[in-house]
């Protein structure tokens, strides 16, 4: 069996860092575009919590390779683990664990254990070239992640930092998920509108 784990700390609330982890698909986030990695979910369950469903495909070093995964144990603000339930590997499970080093900082820990198929040449394999790979991609993916949501990197589906924090202040105040949150995010702003446009 690999092992990668990496850990880094994010000038952001545990809230967001979580908020952020606890969406699948915001895992493509963490990998370079040429490898169109694409996080679909498949099927939501308690919020996107323990028995979600979501497939994971993309270009790895020339290899198209996909799998589902099933989020396996969901803790809020402290961890999430995924496992892979049918794909290309013998074994691969996904580690998120989240710790408050104060208000505005979470330290964040990521470990991926995988097995390679083919035996004795999967590991053979995954000593030359996949494990190297796999331990500098999910670097860059943490630092990509920092960067997002420190405000330095880029918001994906182009959602300022401002916007998005507003968003998890709502989630919070209103203790429902991030969509319904953005829902009602919209229809204040809009019912605004309609006051600030009707005849006095």
């Amino acid at each position: 069996m690999t092992t990668i784990s990496k850990s880094m700390e994010i000038k952001a609330p545990l809230s967001e860092v979580f908020t952020y982890f606890a969406r699948p698909e915001h895992m493509a986030d963490q990998f370079p575009e040429n490898m169109g990695l694409n996080i679909i979910p498949l099927e939501v369950k308690n919020g996107f919590g323990v028995g979600t469903i979501f497939r994971i495909s993309g270009d790895f070093d020339g290899k198209k390779l996909e799998w589902d995964c099933e989020t396996i144990d969901y803790v809020p603000h402290r961890r999430i683990v995924a496992k892979m339930i049918d794909g290309p590997f013998k074994r691969w499970e996904i580690v998120v664990e989240f710790e408050e080093i104060n208000s505005s900082t979470t330290k964040i820990s990521m470990r991926v254990d995988y097995d390679m198929p083919l035996g004795p040449l999967g590991g053979l394999m995954d000593k030359v070239k996949l494990k190297k790979t796999a331990d500098r991609g999910m670097e860059n993916g943490l630092y990509r992640v920092k960067a997002l949501l420190e405000g330095t990197g880029s918001i994906p589906v182009y959602i300022t930092l401002d916007a998005y924090r507003r968003v998890l202040k709502e989630k919070e105040r209103l203790h429902c998920s991030v969509s319904d949150a953005i829902v009602t995010v919209l229809k204040e702003r809009d019912q605004n509108q309609i006051t600030t446009n009707l005849p006095a």
